[in-house]
């Protein structure tokens, strides 16, 4: 008797614990810790929305309600991948949250005299 051929490897992608400094996935056979630290935008997340992680293509992750992209390589490497992050306490999570814009000393000036 002959076995079917296998199909293409459907890698999943799961959240394992969660902890105040960050939180552990299982990937690829592995289990990859993301610091807070590192991935500031996912510090106050709900573990429902944290939960909800899906991984559309073997090097892409996507958290579709907290509308966040990564790249797989950017667990192993956050170094590779240096994202200044503004998120403070209170704030919602989200790349809006997460990315510096840089600002022109102009805008600065004017911000300070109109706030």
């Amino acid at each position: 008797m002959k076995s079917v051929p296998r199909g293409d490897s459907t890698s999943a992608v799961e959240i394992t614990n969660i902890s105040p400094l960050g939180f552990w996935l299982f990937i690829d056979g592995r289990e990859v810790f993301a610091a807070f630290e590192h991935f500031p935008w996912f510090r106050n997340a709900t573990v429902g929305d944290l939960l909800r992680v899906e991984r559309p293509s073997p090097h892409h992750l996507n958290w579709p309600t907290l509308d966040i992209d990564l790249a797989v390589d950017s667990l192993d490497h956050p170094d590779r991948y240096p994202l200044v992050s503004r998120a403070q306490p209170g704030t919602g999570p989200g790349p809006s949250a997460g990315v510096r814009e840089r600002t022109s000393g102009n805008r600065a000036k004017r911000a300070r005299r109109t706030g």
